[in-house]
């Protein structure tokens, strides 16, 4: 049954990429902007979703594991995770900020 729901709900999403980099002159999404269209689906199909983070240890370096889970009302459950790197340093960031920046594309790209 949670398949289906997931499935109703990756059918009737529409998150388009709606910011742009001017830097990079390129469109992107946000997790925030995929959170926002998905939520009246979530209620629609009677499910909750979840977002957690990890920090984990390969090679030497370590990476946020976003851990993006959907739960149905019966507890039945759904999950997908990304990984993304965080740099060794970021003008202009510093270390949390640096974090939360990565945990973010982690997030979006669980999400995705």
């Amino acid at each position: 049954m949670i398949y289906e729901k997931l499935g109703a709900i990756q059918q009737a999403l529409k998150a388009p990429k709606d910011l742009e980099n001017k830097f990079g002159g390129y469109k992107y999404r946000s997790a925030e902007s995929i959170l926002e269209a998905v939520k009246p689906l979530l209620a629609d199909q009677a499910c909750v979703l979840t977002l957690n983070d990890d920090l984990v240890f390969v090679e030497g370096r370590y990476y946020i594991k976003a851990t993006a889970t959907i739960t149905n009302m019966d507890g039945k459950s759904f999950s997908v995770s990304a990984l993304a790197r965080e740099q060794e340093s970021k003008a202009g960031m510093d270390a949390s900020q640096l974090t939360g920046s990565t945990s973010s594309y982690a997030r979006k790209y669980a999400l995705n």
